[in-house]
């Protein structure tokens, strides 16, 4: 049990709801086995108390910061304006530091969090020719990130234009004319696709795109945080292609959160062997 000091570090992870968070078990684990004296609550903090809580909550000088999840994250990105670009082409935050001065800063971790599963897969970025599937949130953070890498083509499909075209536009201060929008989910002629849709959470969704279309050596990749592989993973390697997970993309994240909250060292070995993460985040 972790023992709760005056001394304590104290972090929160807002949400609304909250039950169903796993920071708190997993950074409170890494913490307790690493004699760090620090801890995560979760707070269900209604959206129209965050204003409130940034000016007044976060005042409080034994707080190290806060994780986020829904609805709070497009919110706190309106408050705190971060200059992250993936956060920018997001328009989202999932983690804030009080700085030593009592200023907050605000970063979004979805994008580097992909970007280090794909270099833990080996699948390289810069000249490939990549189909991002999906236009909402967590398509907007992996297509910032992606864009940062230098791909020859970046290509969005979603099935409202309007919401492609948007996020194309947001795409250009990072990668100018390389990015546009897809005409169809035809994955034919791209050497990796990202699904960043919905579709394969439940067993009978239709697939977001037709693995049989997929040119021999395209790697797939599917966003949906299972360890398990997804309808469309299991179809794609049916069909001889490479195709991983996005639980990958979730271990990958926990180093960097911990380095943003100034635990560099504990980041640094977690990172030299991930086991005990990914243990920690392993369905239940």
């Amino acid at each position: 049990m972790t023992l709760i000091t005056g001394k304590t570090r104290v972090f929160f992870i807002l949400g609304d709801p909250v039950a169903q968070v796993r920071a708190p078990e997993v950074y409170n684990h890494l913490f307790q086995q690493h004699g760090i004296d620090a801890v995560v609550v979760p707070l269900k903090l209604p959206a129209g108390a965050l204003p409130g809580f940034l000016q007044h909550g976060m005042a409080a000088e034994n707080l190290g910061g806060f994780w986020a999840t829904i609805p709070h994250k497009p919110a706190l990105f309106e408050h705190l304006q971060p200059s992250d670009p993936v956060a920018v082409v997001a328009g989202a935050v999932n983690a804030v530091r009080r700085l030593p001065d009592g200023r907050l800063e605000a970063a979004l971790f979805d994008g580097i969090g992909f970007i280090k599963g794909l270099d833990h897969f080996g699948l390289d970025v810069p000249g490939r020719r990549v189909l991002v599937l999906g236009a909402g949130g967590g398509a907007q953070a992996v297509a910032a990130a992606l864009a940062q890498r230098q791909p020859a083509r970046l290509a969005i499909h979603n099935r409202s234009r309007d919401r492609a075209d948007a996020l194309v536009q947001r795409l250009a201060p990072i990668i100018g004319a390389g990015a546009e929008v897809a005409a169809s989910n035809d994955p034919a002629g791209f050497d990796l696709i990202v699904n960043c849709t919905s579709q394969g959470l439940k067993p009978d969704d239709a697939l977001p795109f037709d693995p049989a279309r997929a040119d021999a050596g395209t790697a797939v990749v599917d966003i949906i945080m299972s360890r398990e592989p997804t309808p469309l993973l299991r179809a794609c390697r049916e069909r001889g292609l490479r195709a991983e997970a996005g639980f990958e993309m979730l271990v990958q994240q926990v180093p960097e959160y911990l380095r943003f909250f100034g635990y560099d060292e504990l980041a640094a070995t977690l990172q030299a062997d991930l086991g005990e993460v990914r243990a920690l985040l392993a369905p239940r």
